[in-house]
């Protein structure tokens, strides 16, 4: 668990789970009208190249075996960077709880 601004991000690791998911997070809103409120469906995964990365809450679309995914969490002028920086931020997160866990 870690607070950055007005939110935390908790982190769930899945033993269980798809084999690179590493951990399941959730975002917890401490201030303003959605104080009390979490978000929740992001998840951390490692790339084949070991690399970590943020998934948003999405829902997948398509016909046939095309698909494509709707993020539920989207930038209010569609800037790729706010995304980016959320992610990032994650990420930071998880590795903050990691390494004050070793």
């Amino acid at each position: 668990m870690s607070k950055t601004r007005s939110a935390q991000v908790h982190f769930t690791p899945r033993e269980k789970g798809p084999e690179r998911l590493v951990t399941e997070a959730e975002i917890h809103f401490e201030d303003g009208p959605l104080a009390g409120m979490r978000l929740v469906g992001f998840s951390i995964w490692r790339s084949t190249d070991g690399e970590l990365y943020v998934t948003f809450p999405s829902r997948a679309f398509g016909a046939g075996t095309e698909r494509k995914y709707f993020d539920y969490l989207r930038a209010v002028d569609g800037s790729g960077e706010t995304v980016k920086t959320v992610k990032a931020w994650i990420l930071d997160e998880y590795r903050r709880q990691v390494e004050a866990a070793a």
